[in-house]
């Protein structure tokens, strides 16, 4: 599947005087590039519900190397899950804030994270933070845990692929509009 990429975002026709591209073919078996114009978009059918006023916009649904890079949005306060991390994960605060019960700082927009595999966690969107917005890479499993630790479901790029899938579906996209997204 191709996406149509917005006139804004094509190169000029002809490169700069002296300029060549690379001459040789790309590795056989590669991927395809995958460029997104509108990351943060305001089509609200490419976000998908995963929780009360909270969505997830899928950006990179990798299958062979088990991560998925998403968008998370949250218009509420209050804690939104417990989960413990079976890989990394990076997240870039886009817009307003958010924090973990068991750490003393705030990611507030700008910030960058590093959760190291095994972390578990408690996340929270405080009282005064109307909309958060976080760009969150997640290697493995999220898991969801109780107080204690014990198991309660998980999430991993199967299980986004398939609640993308259903979301798509459901706002006439249909479901095979995913496959934009995996790589």
């Amino acid at each position: 599947m191709k996406m149509n990429t917005p006139a804004s975002h094509l190169k000029p026709a002809d490169p700069p005087s002296g300029l060549q591209p690379y001459s040789k073919p790309q590795p056989w078996g590669m991927a395809p590039d995958m460029m997104l114009p509108d990351v943060d978009t305001s089509d609200e059918k490419l976000w998908a519900p995963v929780g009360p006023d909270t969505w997830s916009r899928p950006i990179h649904l990798n299958v062979t190397g088990g991560f998925y890079v998403h968008l998370l949005r949250v218009r509420r306060s209050g804690v939104l899950q417990r989960h413990r991390h079976s890989g990394q994960v990076h997240a870039l605060v886009v817009k307003g804030s958010w924090y973990y019960l068991e750490h003393d700082w705030i990611a507030r927009e700008n910030c960058y994270v590093f959760e190291p595999p095994g972390e578990t966690h408690t996340l929270v969107v405080p009282d005064d933070c109307e909309e958060m917005v976080t760009l969150f890479t997640v290697h493995g499993a999220l898991m969801y845990v109780d107080v204690d630790g014990r198991s309660i479901g998980y999430d991993d790029v199967f299980t986004r692929i398939e609640k993308y899938r259903e979301h798509f579906e459901k706002v006439g996209l249909g479901s095979d509009h995913v496959k934009h997204f995996i790589r």
